[in-house]
């Protein structure tokens, strides 16, 4: 028995293979990884003039070239004369039981691809999504990493970040500052306002343009609400908004300016009298 026979009783029934057959199909094989290859360069070299993110290429260079790969397989078991319906077929069912299995990991991917590829934020900007806020510490393909004013690190699906509504504080470069303050309605708006602008000038790292302002904001039922506003820098907003606090409070006792509070005033008559 030649070496063509053992060869062939070792295959699945109906499949016949020949040192043609396997010579054409190491042909192909090759003749197809060069094309993959000359594929995949050129790819590579159109998508790196697009404003893509290094890592979103990276990941659609993968997905291409794993399609590619199994295009390649098909082709090859076609060559050697092995029925690639079925195969195509299992590829098929198991691809869909995969996509059904991983449901979850894969919306988080597609999630992960569209940040990539928008970029609402990046690492180090501070966000807020679904009641969380934080500084981005790390994006992953499939989730974001936020770490809290607390310390706290929280760990964020992409599917929920891409879909959800979300605010970067930190892509303007600046933010605004807004300290409301209460004053009794005996005191003169044009005394409390030149307090409130004290204070703004006793508050450093604070931006001077645009200029800090004072506004009479509402008229409320025990006292007058003034908002100070002014602006910052994203890394000095914080030290700038708990500063203006205090000042406010410094100068409100300085200047004798009573800072109200919602009270009830409740008169008793004597039925006597009435």
């Amino acid at each position: 028995m030649s070496f063509e026979d053992l060869w062939n009783t070792a295959l699945p029934g109906g499949i016949s293979l020949t040192f043609g057959k396997v010579a054409s199909a190491v042909g192909v094989l090759l003749v197809c990884l060069i094309v993959i290859r000359i594929l995949m360069r050129l790819l590579r070299r159109i998508m790196s003039r697009s404003k893509l993110e290094e890592r979103v290429l990276k990941y659609l260079l993968m997905g291409v070239k794993l399609v590619l790969y199994i295009i390649t397989a098909i082709i090859v078991a076609d060559t050697l004369g092995i029925n690639s319906s079925s195969f195509v077929a299992l590829l098929s069912v198991a691809s869909l039981g995969v996509t059904l299995a991983a449901e979850d990991i894969l919306g988080n991917v597609a999630g992960g691809l569209v940040l990539l590829s928008s970029r609402p934020f990046t690492l180090g900007d501070f966000i807020e999504t679904d009641g969380v806020s934080g500084t981005v510490e790390e994006m992953a393909l499939n989730h974001t990493k936020l770490v809290t004013l607390e310390g706290l690190t929280v760990m964020i699906p992409n599917r929920k970040l891409s879909s959800e509504k979300l605010t970067n504080y930190t892509a303007l470069g600046r933010r605004r500052i807004c300290q409301k303050v209460n004053a009794p309605y005996s005191a003169p708006i044009d005394t409390v306002k030149a307090a409130c602008r004290a204070a703004l000038e006793r508050t450093e790292r604070m931006l001077e343009d645009p200029t800090p302002s004072v506004y009479l904001t509402e008229c409320r039922s025990s006292a007058m609400e003034y908002s100070v506003y002014c602006w910052a820098t994203t890394a000095n907003y914080w030290d700038v908004y708990l500063t203006l606090g205090e000042n406010l409070r410094r100068v409100f006792e300085e200047q004798g300016i009573e800072m109200a509070y919602d009270h009830l005033n409740v008169h008793i008559v004597d039925g006597k009298n009435a």
